[in-house]
Order: C-alpha cells, then sequence, then structure tokens
C-alpha cells in the first residue's frame, strides 16, 4: 500500500482547499493553463551559474502516471476538521475525487529533460481541469525545482573538471530520501557514476566506490598497519584496486606503501587503478603524489580527489596544478588528464543556493472554445508572470550558437523569417531588433509529454538527456559558461506577448 505522503496526498494543504471551493462554485472542471519556470539562476556566494540544466521531469511523469486518490487517501481528509470541529471536506467533494481524482485529464508539454534552460522562459506548460492542475502544483514544483538545482550545480562541476571523471559521492549528507532524486539529476547534470548503489542501477550504471578510513584503521588495530588494509583490499579487488592514502601520512606512508601494493598487483598480472586523496592541500598532494607514482613506473594510474569539493574548488585546484606542477618534474596537463573528482556534500546539497525559487502560475483559462490569457500584478516586476497559451523558441546566430530564448503566443511562428523584435520580459522600453532570422536556426523547445493519464512517447533514457545537455552546452556562448560572473543570456518576449503582458497589467491599474 502505497504511503499517504507518497501518493497524491503528496502535496500542500492549501491546494486541496482551493480544489473543494472550485467544486463547489463549479470552476473545478473549467480548463485552465498553469506555467512552470524559475526566477532566477543560482547564486552560490563567490560564483553564480549562467544558465540550468533541466531535470525532473521523467520523476514527475511517473508519479502523476501511476498516483490518484484512494480510499485511505479520502478517509484522511474525511478525519480533518477547522477551528471549530465542524468537517473540512464534504463528502460531495470526496466523492467528486473518488472519481476523478487523477491527472487523465491533463496535458502537459515541456523543454525534454537534461536541456539547458534559462529563467522565465516556461519550462513546462501544464492544461486540464482547474481544480486537478491545482493539486498538481505541489508535486511539480517538488521534483522539479530540486533536481533542476543539482543538475545544474553538476554540469558546472563536469565543467570546471575540464573533461574530468565526476564520482557523485553525496548520499550520506543529502536530505533523506530525496537524496535519490539528487542522485539522478547529478547523473544528468554531469556526475559520470555515482556511489547511490540504487539509483546507479536503475539508471543502468555501474555503482562506484573505494574504501574508507575505517578498513585501514582496522587492519592497525589488529596490527597490520596500512600495507596490510592495502594488501587485503587488493586481494579481493586485484582488477579494481583503488586505495585511500591519507590515513596515516599521504606522502611518507599512504602513498609508498600503495605503490608496495601495486607492484606486487602487477607481478600478478594485474594493473592497479589508482589512489584516492582526501584531505589536506589537495593540488599539492596530487602533483607529490604523481611524481612518487611516476618514478615507480605507475605513471598511467589515476588520482581520484575528494573532501569538499566543488566547482570552484575544482578549477583552484587546476590552477595552481598548471603553475606548481612543472617545479616538481610533473606535466601538468598529463596530471590533470588522470584526476576524477569525488563530489559530494557541496553538489548533493547544492552548498552556497540551497532552493530554485522555480513558480507554477495560472496563466490562462478556457472560456467559449479559447484560451483566456490572465496575469498577476507584483511590485516586483520579475514577479510578474507571462500570460496566455505559448510557445517557447530557441533562436540561433550564424555561429550556431544559442542567442536568446524567446516567448511567444501559441499562434506565431518564428520560423518564417523576416525580422524579430525581442523585449525584456519585465523592463518596459529594452528591446533589440533581429533583422534577419534564418528559419533553419530557430528551435521549438516544448514537446507533448504528458496526456491522458500517460507519457507520451518513450521515456529518454540516460544518455539522452546527457546528450541534450552536452549538444547545448556546445552551443551555448563561453561567456555565459563562465564560472564566475557569466554573461547574461537573453530570455525576451515578442511584439505580441509583449503588448498582451502590457495591456493586462494596465486593465489591472487603478482607474482602469
Amino acid at each position: 500500500m502505497t504511503r499517504p505522503s507518497a501518493g497524491m496526498l503528496f502535496t500542500d494543504q492549501y491546494q486541496l482547499s482551493m480544489a473543494q471551493l472550485y467544486f463547489k462554485y463549479g470552476l473545478h472542471e473549467r480548463r485552465a493553463q498553469f506555467d512552470y519556470s524559475f526566477r532566477s539562476y543560482p547564486d552560490y556566494g563567490r560564483h553564480q551559474a549562467g544558465y540550468g540544466v533541466f531535470a525532473g521531469l521523467e520523476s514527475l511523469i511517473d508519479w502523476m502516471t501511476d498516483v490518484r486518490f484512494t480510499a485511505e487517501d479520502l478517509e484522511l481528509m474525511r478525519s480533518q476538521t477547522g477551528a471549530t470541529g465542524k468537517r473540512l471536506f464534504d463528502d460531495d467533494f470526496l466523492e467528486w475525487l473518488d472519481a476523478e481524482g487523477h491527472f487523465g485529464g491533463i496535458e502537459m508539454r515541456a523543454i525534454p529533460e537534461g536541456r539547458v534552460v534559462h529563467p522565465l522562459a516556461p519550462l513546462v506548460i501544464v492544461q486540464g481541469p482547474l481544480a486537478m492542475a491545482q493539486i498538481l502544483e505541489t508535486s511539480l514544483l517538488n521534483h522539479l525545482n530540486y533536481q533542476t538545482l543539482i543538475a545544474t550545480k553538476a554540469s558546472r562541476v563536469h565543467e570546471a573538471g575540464r573533461g574530468g571523471m565526476v564520482l557523485e559521492f553525496g548520499m550520506r549528507r543529502g536530505p533523506a530520501e530525496g537524496t535519490n532524486a539528487g542522485t539522478r539529476a547529478a547523473l544528468i547534470g554531469g556526475a559520470d557514476f555515482s556511489s547511490n548503489v540504487g539509483v546507479s542501477h536503475e539508471l543502468g550504471l555501474a555503482p562506484k566506490g573505494t574504501h574508507a578510513h575505517s578498513m585501514v584503521q582496522v587492519f592497525m588495530a589488529l596490527g597490520m598497519g596500512e600495507i596490510g588494509a592495502f594488501r587485503a583490499y587488493a586481494e579481493t579487488y586485484p582488477d579494481d584496486c583503488l586505495l585511500l592514502v591519507d590515513t596515516i601520512d599521504t606522502l611518507s606512508s599512504g602513498v609508498p606503501n600503495a605503490i608496495e601494493v601495486f607492484r606486487e598487483l602487477r607481478q600478478q598480472g594485474h594493473e592497479p587503478r589508482g589512489i584516492r586523496l582526501d584531505s589536506g592541500d589537495l593540488a599539492y598532494l596530487a602533483i607529490r603524489s604523481a611524481h612518487l607514482l611516476d618514478d615507480a613506473g605507475f605513471g598511467d594510474v589515476g588520482i581520484v580527489l575528494s573532501s569538499n569539493l566543488d566547482e570552484l574548488a575544482i578549477w583552484q585546484i587546476l590552477a595552481q596544478i598548471r603553475e606548481e606542477a612543472a617545479r616538481y618534474g610533473v606535466d601538468p596537463e598529463r596530471l590533470i588528464s588522470r584526476l576524477t573528482y569525488g563530489v559530494g556534500t557541496r553538489l548533493i546539497t547544492s552548498q552556497g543556493h540551497a532552493a530554485l525559487d522555480g513558480v507554477y502560475k495560472l496563466v490562462a483559462f478556457h472560456d467559449e472554445g479559447e484560451w483566456v490569457p490572465a496575469i498577476k500584478v507584483s511590485e516586483s516586476p520579475e514577479k510578474i508572470p507571462i500570460p496566455g497559451d505559448k510557445r517557447v523558441w530557441r533562436v540561433y546566430d550564424q555561429r550556431h550558437n544559442a542567442t536568446a530564448d524567446v516567448v511567444a503566443m501559441a499562434g506565431e511562428d518564428l520560423q518564417t523569417g523576416g525580422p524579430l523584435v525581442l523585449h525584456h520580459p519585465y523592463r518596459n522600453g529594452v528591446h533589440r531588433v533581429l533583422e534577419q532570422v534564418d528559419v533553419e536556426r530557430v528551435e521549438p523547445l516544448h514537446i507533448p509529454v504528458f496526456s491522458g493519464g500517460r507519457r507520451v512517447g518513450e521515456a529518454a533514457t540516460i544518455d539522452e538527456m546527457r546528450q541534450r545537455r552536452l549538444d547545448d552546452l556546445e552551443r551555448l556562448d563561453p561567456g555565459v559558461r563562465r564560472l564566475v560572473n557569466p554573461h547574461i543570456y537573453h530570455v525576451s518576449l515578442t511584439d505580441q506577448m509583449k503588448r498582451l503582458q502590457s495591456d493586462l497589467i494596465d486593465r489591472l491599474q487603478p482607474g482602469a
């Protein structure tokens, strides 16, 4: 039996309260449109993101496909009372939920998971009966916000590593079972493998890991020392021997003992995998360890770095290696090519920016056969949603780099060529003109992803989602990809969409 916290009651109380109100006023089956977007890139303090990586969509679709209000859910709702002891939810509403409390009437279009995305442009468009579209809000935000946040962080880590393998090690520091979602997002966003066994198998990837300091401590306590622990590990995993070398002293004990065991392995016909450094000045220790390994004839074994890594730490480590390695007779680029990065706490928690400000806003009602736009006015202009039924397009320049994501009315076709006026989404009077738009360099981003209670098309594989990210990054200006103070990527409105937004705001002004 599904726990209430994992089923349709995985929502906020006010979603259910609003749904009953809609039911009482006969609005519950009126079709409505909600858009999901995020308002700003993560800002980690000393460094900032200039793009996002969309993740969580397939997880959301899986949940939507399987879930509906159960008898147990309805009984729990029936037991809820208000301040005076009166029941909050009436029988007629609960009977409607028993019959119609599922997502079979929801239609969703979305930007495919794994693609590079930007603030304010709708990533998901939800259309369906108002009550169920409202109830969907909390779970949708939960699935998409966290995974997009972690996928974005993982992409930055991968980019900082300049092609080095990234291992996700964050399970022990993540948000309980939410760590599984974080691991999945990290693997989409840039981590090559994870130590999380269950999620790795679900995604068809091999889980990765080495050993802990505790294993070495056990053998030391038994009088067999660090080298005894290394020999035991090598005997157990002769073709996968990667040793953690900093339990005692990295350079005077750990690496020399590892080299001795590696020699024994090679004499037995096996090749060692490498060493792991988990404390201290990782750049300096990597250089000195590489020098020792090179001199011993193990210049091709890997070096895994871990301990509080993130994109900025990796960037600084590589800069230090390039500056210092030659002093010790080590080729810096060759050393960098041997590095693998174990990234844990700072990735799974998105340290420095703990939550994505994703929002789910009502933008249209269906009335007499057409969509009627709706808008919310805020004193903070960036919080004003883009109204109406719409599409999002990506425009590429002559270098085939993405130059803008453009939000257009649903009936607009941007693949017709000619000039295109692009307006800032909330700063009036700020615009630019693309005089000639090559139709082959304008891409519609949304595809149908959910209809009739099930996924549209086949679920994307992990490899497909990763390839989408890589393709988009390849077509993203290097300035936007910078780790610190990235260049601004433009999200714009067409003339028609800007006029619609401005007209609706004007109508809501006092005295209009």
